[in-house]
């Protein structure tokens, strides 16, 4: 048992790599396999399909964001620091959510997240309705405004480090202008 788990382990994170590097459409199952040690065919007999293997692998890891960056309307923008700390840290995680959210079509919904993500609005929701903090702007919309200001330095933004290295250097300033800007958006009238 403990060899199959090991195993298991082993293809997951070398799905990790191949799937961060690729995407879905791009990964190759041989190169897993070979990467973990393993038979090509003992991943499909553990996953069913490469679909699998990736919602696999993803969900894993945001299981353990889920669980290391709670969300507290005492500290939204202490939320927003730990999402920035996530993203900068974190960059295969970041590149397997760019390539889940581009290949929508070809995987299922993460059950997990859109649950999370809803229990998110819904707290802003109540929240607002309180007047804890400003209703100028839809609960959905400052949810995904503080989570892209959050990750906006992480590597897969299009806007983000690459346009500007040198800023992209200095965390510590980042994450001052990270928890400015959420401030500014909780306030917003």
């Amino acid at each position: 048992m403990r060899n199959a788990e090991a195993t298991r382990e082993r293809i997951l994170e070398a799905a990790m790599d191949e799937f961060s590097t690729f995407g879905i459409a791009g990964a190759r199952v041989d190169r897993i396999a070979k990467t973990a040690g393993c038979n090509k065919n003992l991943i499909y007999i553990y996953f069913e399909n490469k679909e699998t293997l990736f919602t696999t692998v993803l969900q894993k890891h945001l299981d353990q964001a889920f669980e290391g960056i709670p969300f507290s309307l005492d500290d939204i923008s202490g939320f927003a620091v730990n999402v920035f700390n996530f993203a900068m840290a974190n960059p295969k995680i970041m590149r397997l959510l760019m390539w889940f959210t581009l290949e929508q079509n070809t995987i299922n919904s993460l059950p997990v997240r859109d649950v999370a993500h809803e229990q998110k609005i819904d707290k802003i929701s109540e929240a607002q309705a309180s007047g804890k903090i400003s209703s100028t702007l839809p609960p959905a919309f400052l949810l995904t405004s503080i989570m892209t200001i959050a990750t906006s330095w992480a590597a897969t933004n299009p806007f983000g480090p690459g346009l500007n290295p040198e800023a992209a250097k200095n965390h510590d300033t980042l994450r001052e202008s990270v928890v400015k800007a959420v401030e500014l958006l909780l306030q917003a009238k």
